[in-house]
């Protein structure tokens, strides 16, 4: 797996590519853990080439939510999502209402 994450002015945007698995995930939770070590709370996963991801990897973003959104300081938005990964993990598992999920990522950054 690998995450690149860019910051803009006023939100940062992490990008996956390939999978996140068990192993995996706790790159991903140090990326959340240092954006939001910087007092950023405004975050958009694109999950454009994201190809699966795990039960731990679903944790790291729900934990990041609840991060983000504690004392209304922000949010976790999710755009680009493959819709396989869509209907097989997000829609069976009930997180897709947690989450504002967006088609591109300009939408989810202009959404803040």
């Amino acid at each position: 797996m690998e995450i690149k994450t860019k910051q803009l002015k006023r939100v940062d945007i992490i990008e996956l590519y390939g999978r996140v698995d068990s192993n995996s995930a706790v790159q991903l939770e140090e990326a959340f853990k240092a954006i939001t070590s910087e007092k950023r709370f405004r975050i958009v996963v694109d999950m454009e080439h994201l190809e699966y991801i795990s039960s731990r990897g679903l944790r790291a973003l729900i934990t990041a939510l609840k991060e983000t959104r504690r004392w209304n300081r922000g949010d976790v938005r999710l755009c680009c999502i493959p819709q396989r990964i869509k209907l097989d993990v997000f829609d069976l598992t009930g997180l897709t209402p947690l989450f504002k999920i967006y088609s591109s990522s300009v939408e989810a950054v202009g959404s803040f």
